[in-house]
């Protein structure tokens, strides 16, 4: 067996953009009884975003347990007026790993937490590339002119359960390292002991396709949740994309919002556009960040060379992590195909196979490229000026070093 364990049983509904994200995760979170656990690399109250932080503060006021984890880097610090609102309400909130003094110079801190989960009740949850953030906002650019590009889906179903498995046991940990560390043996202690026994708990067999009883839906879907973290889901993410790219026969469309794939998969994207298979990569055509813009332009040579269409996306910005392969695999999740997201940090995906599913991802794929990228001439590529050249060469280096003093091999 591969990494991939498509379970039946799963209703997924594509999501497209904050709207669409943000109209069903308020509606679910409104509807919520007992638990809403959310996890986010970023929250931002500002535009749409204060929809769902509106929406677990009512929540929380109405006695559900509500709990919210946000990334340090992401979010360095909450808005002030909501810390006070989310106290205030009941709301339990954290900020994962903040830098510290020395900031992004300490390796161990670019281990950040970059999934995108939502649990509802133990019964839906949600899974994508989409922050809580305003699609029209962006905190380095100011207000956009087109709205990001970006997906998340809504899941009910046996994954439901491995999801609330992995956000319970992670605030588990972390409250039990946040004791620790305020010499609080005794709670510490008994935090760490829950945590291990959750992990148990979740580790033992598979949970059950269905309820005891239950009666799948008639359009069931065939789904799993993959989780990237650095201890027992240090590489399945990107193994899954590569046996899924290794059997492909007829066609791979990827977008990708920081790619940078290493060479296993890079060789993967080559020996099936060479077998045949039609590739096509929409890829970040804005410049956002020195690092992910220069560093992903040096492997564009080998995939052209070898047939892969490139097309880059510069209407707005393109921040999805999702995959159609041979029109039933496909893939929405928060995972980029760059040394960050496939070696150092948190990352949750959620697979399907179902053609229905990947036939409406894979029109609006097409779609955005047919309206919004723009087709990478391989000639033009190969004659790019020189300062260019020299940019891309340096962030590529500077990648492969940094890579280097984390003790990873890419």
């Amino acid at each position: 067996m591969g990494p991939l364990l498509f379970r039946p049983g799963h209703q997924v509904q594509l999501l497209e953009g904050g709207q669409e994200f943000f109209s069903a995760l308020v509606q679910s979170i409104d509807d919520s009884l007992h638990e809403v656990r959310l996890e986010t690399y970023i929250f931002s109250v500002e535009g749409e975003g204060q929809q769902v932080a509106s929406a677990l503060e009512r929540a929380a006021l109405r006695g559900v347990m509500v709990f919210v984890l946000m990334d340090g880097v992401g979010t360095p610090g909450l808005a002030p007026q909501w810390a006070n609102r989310f106290n205030a309400a009941g709301v339990k909130w954290r900020i994962f790993s903040p830098l510290g003094r020395f900031g992004i110079l300490v390796p161990s801190r670019w281990r950040r937490m970059h999934r995108k989960l939502c649990v509802v009740d133990g019964t839906v949850a949600f899974c994508g590339g989409i922050n809580v953030l305003d699609d029209y906002y962006d905190p380095n650019y100011g207000t956009l002119e087109s709205p990001r590009f970006d997906f998340a889906v809504r899941v009910t179903g046996p994954l439901v359960r491995t999801a609330h498995e992995a956000t319970t046991q992670f605030w588990s940990r972390l409250k039990a390292v946040n004791l620790l560390r305020q010499s609080d043996f005794r709670e510490g202690w008994l935090a760490l002991q829950e945590a291990v026994r959750l992990a148990r708990q979740g580790s033992e067999g598979s949970p059950a396709a269905f309820e005891e009883g239950a009666v799948p839906p008639v359009d069931a879907m065939h789904a799993d949740l993959v989780l990237r973290d650095n201890v027992h889901n240090r590489s399945r993410i990107e193994r899954s994309y590569r046996q899924a790219i290794g059997a492909a026969t007829q066609e791979i469309i990827i977008a990708n919002a920081y790619f940078v794939p290493g060479r296993k998969l890079r060789r993967g994207l080559i020996h099936a556009a060479r077998r045949g298979v039609r590739v096509r990569l929409l890829l970040q055509g804005r410049y956002e960040y020195f690092m992910q813009y220069h560093a992903a332009r040096p492997v564009y040579g080998a995939l052209l060379k070898a047939g892969v269409e490139i097309h880059e996306y510069s209407v707005s910005f393109l921040h999805a992590k999702v995959a159609v392969i041979d029109g039933h695999w496909a893939t929405v999740g928060s995972s980029n195909l760059d040394p960050l997201s496939l070696l150092l940090a948190r990352e949750a995906n959620v697979f399907v196979d179902d053609a229905e599913f990947a036939l409406e991802l894979r029109t609006r794929l097409e779609r955005a490229m047919a309206l919004g990228g723009e087709r990478i001439d391989p000639a033009t590529y190969a004659s790019r000026p020189w300062h260019q050249l020299f940019l891309d060469r340096c962030a590529f280096g500077l990648m492969r070093a940094l890579l280097f003093l984390t003790g990873k091999r890419y």
